[in-house]
This record gives structure tokens, sequence and C-alpha cells, in this order.
């Protein structure tokens, strides 16, 4: 073991005190609640589990906090994953199935004395069964359950994942037909915990998708982490029916209809953190394909620093939020950050004397202070008849989700046009083509001309992990090709990073996102060349000579500054 464990036994442990001080501790260091610790008590109570196990299981609290409070308020060692062993510490005497039913693994054996890793060292049950099995005084140490279970898989176990053993209990059948039975198979508990287990990996995972992909003869399950798709384990493929049934039946969708796409919400607390899921159904061959994605509504951080906005990107975006009234426009693909953009826009934009309305299809997070409607179509309140209503609401700032059609975005410049403040997002490739959009569109140039303040075009690039990237010297070729040394200290050689990989950033070199970001402020010389019908790339040079930084030389500037990497500047952006 990498270093000695606590040699004293605590009083508390396996004596099933201690719950008051580490609810106590816990209410300090997190956001469990004195309510939340009444709940999951009168639930354990019913069900017989530990009251720890009981509020884990209701998503109250994360395996790590649940540890950390274990550690400091028994005065146990706390372990990592490096701290299990390579070889059983016991061969004999003790159940692989009382160790996983359990959640304690025995890791060293020092004469009469043995040290054992504990998920929950409350558990009475467990502390007084492995004295008595073993006939050894214990001396444990606080695991989180997800490691001790690996290392008891690794140890005593035949290979299986814990996926496969909870899909043992789920029925053999490929080919459900019968909706009542889909619904019962749905809400048994294995498939319950089986989607549980999903997406409490996917929260681990710090992914913002999960994608359950059903083809012939299996079913895949990838997460999109940190923008990048990568497949995981899945559950086997007989339990297909199910568990895309009790996804459904979560988000409130027709199990029924599976000829039709269908979208839906799903709301759940998963290791203490507060989770808005959006979920979307489409058929296909094999069967339905669900997307979720993941909305953690806690940690999401509104500001420009966090987004990756700095330098003269920051300074022009600032620029145009600023103005009195106008369009300003946020354009990139699907995925790119425009909606958590936009959203940033308005939370600096909202102060008590702004009256603020948003139009969005779907709501994605809440904001306090602001009106939010949510388009439904099925109703005929889309955005051109919401838009319409709210323009008489006397707001200062309005917001729509997306200009999908003409009507929509004349109803947005006419509100420009009387004074409004409008956000809202276009799919374009850059800031220039934001115009081009709008003309093809049907909107008219003087109209473009005169309302237009701004047009913002990001790509999200993965940002680099500070407790892993590893710096080199760029080759002097590169330098003067790409011109790197103009966003180097003058005199100073460039110095670029590449991916590592550690713990940290779950060995992928990459820890969360960053947005690279051009900003095209409509001066005179573009209103000019939008009068005279100019191209996108016209426009593009017009606004790179009035000093617009492109996406690309934004990107090659962070990746000189060490934030990201120019693999990932040219995965994303092109050269201009």
């Amino acid at each position: 073991m990498a270093q000695a464990v606590q040699e004293r036994v605590p009083d508390e442990v396996g004596a099933g005190n201690g719950d008051a001080e580490i609810a106590a501790y816990l209410e300090q260091k997190s956001k469990f609640t004195a309510q939340d610790y009444a709940r999951a008590r009168h639930l354990a109570a019913d069900s017989g589990d530990s009251v720890w196990y009981t509020a884990l299981k209701l998503g109250l609290v994360s395996e790590k906090e649940m540890a950390a409070a274990f550690a400091a308020v028994l005065d146990l060692r706390s372990l990592t994953a490096e701290d299990y062993p390579a070889m059983p510490a016991l061969e004999e005497g003790v159940s692989p199935r009382f160790l996983k039913e359990s959640h304690l693994l025995p890791l060293e054996l020092r004469g009469d004395r043995l040290v054992v890793a504990m998920a929950d060292p409350s558990d009475a049950f467990a502390y007084e069964a492995i004295a008595a099995a073993t006939g050894c005084e214990v001396a444990p140490c606080v695991g989180l359950r997800s490691d001790i279970d690996n290392a008891i898989e690794r140890l005593y176990g035949a290979g299986r994942s814990a996926m496969g053993e909870i899909a043992d209990g789920l029925t053999e059948d490929e080919q459900v037909e019968d909706i009542q039975h889909l619904k019962d198979l749905a809400s048994e508990a294995p498939v319950i915990r089986l989607v549980n287990l999903i997406v409490q990996r996917a929260v681990e995972s710090r992914a913002s998708d999960i994608h359950v992909e059903p083809f012939e003869g299996r079913l895949n399950v990838r997460y999109r982490i940190d923008g990048v798709l990568a497949e995981v384990e899945a559950p086997p493929f007989h339990s297909t029916a199910a568990v895309i049934s009790r996804i459904k039946i979560m988000a409130k969708l027709n199990i029924a209809e599976r000829r039709l796409p269908q979208d839906g919400r799903i709301s759940m607390r998963v290791q203490g953190k507060e989770l808005d899921m959006r979920v979307s159904t489409v058929p296909t061959l094999f069967g339905e394909s669900v997307v979720i994605r993941l909305l953690d509504k806690e940690n999401v951080s509104f500001d420009f620093g966090s987004l990756g906005y700095d330098g003269r990107p920051l300074e022009r975006m600032q620029q145009v939020l600023d103005m009195p009234y106008g369009i300003v426009l946020v354009t990139g693909p699907t995925g790119s950050g425009k909606s958590t953009t936009l959203y940033t826009a308005l939370h600096r934009l909202n102060t008590a004397d702004r009256k603020i309305i948003t139009v969005e299809d779907p709501v994605e997070y809440q904001l306090e202070g602001v009106n939010q409607i949510q388009v439904k179509p099925q109703i005929d309140l889309t955005f051109a008849n919401a838009l319409r209503a709210i323009v008489r609401q006397d707001p200062d700032v309005i917001m729509v989700g997306e200009m999908r059609d003409l009507e929509t975005a004349r109803i947005a410049v006419q509100s420009a046009l009387t004074g409004h403040v409008v956000l809202s997002t276009l799919h374009t490739n850059d800031a220039a083509g934001g115009v081009a959009r709008l003309m093809d569109m049907g909107v008219e140039d003087y109209l473009i001309s005169s309302t237009v303040n701004g047009i913002v075009a990001q790509r999200l690039v993965r940002r680099l992990c500070p407790h892993c990237r590893e710096p080199y010297a760029a080759f002097d070729e590169l330098v003067k090709e790409l011109g790197l040394d103009r966003f180097a200290p003058p005199g100073e050689p460039v110095t670029l990073h590449r991916a590592g990989g550690c713990k940290e950033c779950g060995n992928t070199g990459y820890h969360g996102r960053l947005s690279l970001a051009e900003v095209l402020v409509m001066d005179d010389d573009i209103r000019h060349l939008v009068m005279s019908h100019a191209n996108a790339a016209e426009l593009q040079k017009a606004a790179t000579a009035g000093g617009m930084e492109t996406m690309y030389q934004d990107g090659l500037r962070k990746a000189v500054e060490g934030r990201t990497t120019l693999e990932e500047i040219m995965r994303v952006t092109e050269d201009s």
C-alpha cells in the first residue's frame, strides 16, 4: 500500500453512531440539508438500508462528499484508487458476494489485525460480520464505493461488470411488443439501476450528452466529453427495449409511439447535483435512438471570462452589448455554445432598470429576473407569434432563441428600430456569413445596416488540462508560417503545448472547453458594403481590416498562451 493506514479503530465505526455529526459536516461543506438528512433517515428506516446508502441512492450527496465526511468525522484515512492491492489480502474466509453487497474490501492482514476499505464505516452489520468471519480486529479506512466495487471485481470477480450484473435481472426478450409488458419491464429495479448507472457515469465523466443507440445485435452508449464522443460500456443487447422505455417514461414520453420523433425533459438529482436533462428520440432501422443532453444548473457560469472570451473579442463584445438598441447575433453550428453566450450576455444586461423577455425552444437555464417563454408550436405559440406579443409588454431587451424564418427576422428588426436590444442566433460559419444569411431570408439591406450592431461567430475547443500539459518549443518554420511570434512576448521563443494525460482529466489531456470567437462590429465601411450587396468574403476582409480578430487568430493566441493545442484549432476553424 502507498502509505501507512490508520491504526486506531474509532469508537463510532461499526456502531452506527456519528450520523448526526456526519450530517452536520455535510451540511457545512455541501448542499446537503437537515431536510435531506431527515428524508434519508425516514426512507432508510423503511428499506432497511443505512441512512448514508439511502442518501447516495437518492442523489442527495456524492461519493466523494460522503467519503470526505466519514474521513473527517470518524478520523479515518481516505483511500485513492491507487491504494487498492494487486492481489487479494484474504483468499478464504470471506464471500465475494458479501464483499460486493457490503461494499467492503480487505486490504492488508497484519497478524490478527485486518485493514479494510469501507464505503460506509457506519454500517454496523458489515463491520461486525467481517470481524466475526475473520476473527481479526478490523481497522477501517474510507474508500469511494465505485473504487471499492471495481477493486472487488478485479480481485474476486469473474471479469463481469456492474452493468452486466444488473442486467442479469432483466428478461432476455429482444422483441417486446406488448406495451403493458414494456411498462412493467421499465419499472423493474434492474432497469432503473441500469439507467441511473448510465447517467451517474456520465456525470462522473463530465459528459454533456449521452447517446443510446441500438444497432443489429448490440446497444451502443457514447458520452460526449469536452465536445468529442467516446464509446463506453453499454448494457447487454437484450436490455435495449427496457432501457429505452425507462428513459422515455422518465421524460414523460409516449412509450407506445415508436414511429415518430419525441422530445421531453427529465429533472433529477445525481451525486448531489441538480440536473436538467433534455431527451430526444428518433426512430432508426434497429429501434429508437435516444440522446440525453445534461444541463448542470449548479455549475454553469455565465461569465465571458470563464467561457474563454478575452482580449479583442471581449472588448468588441462589450462594445456591442453596451449600445442602447439594435440587434446582436451569435452564429455557429449546433453545439458551438451559442445559447450559453446568449445567456451570458443576458446575465450582463440583467439589471433592475431593464425588463428582459426571452422566447426560447427549449428554455435551457432559468435566469433570475428574466421573463422566459417556451415555444409551443402545437398550440401555435411560435417564435413569430410570441415575439409579436412581447413587444407589447414594454421590454428593454428581447432574446429570440433562433431566427428561423423571415417573419421572425422582420419582427426582430422592427423591435430594434423601435428602441429595443434584440439578441438572437443564426446558423452560419462565420460572422460575415450572418449578413448573407439575413439577406437570403429576405431582410432588406438597408434594414440590416441600420439595425444590426454586431455579429459574433464562435467555436468550442478543448481546454488543455493544466496538470499534465506538456510544453515544447515551436519549430521556426511553423512560427513563421502561422505568424505565432506576434502572440508571444517580444524577444521570447514561442512555446506550444501538447496534451498529456492524468487522472484529473481521465487521461485525455483535456479538461473542459473554451470559446474561440470573432466579433464583427457594424461600422460605416461594413454598412457601405452591405448596401452594395457585397458577399461574405468581402465583408470578412473589411471586418478584419477594421480590427476584427478572426476565430483562427483567436485560437492561435490561445494556443501560444498554453490554453489549447494547434490540433484543436485546426479541428474547428480554417485559416483566415
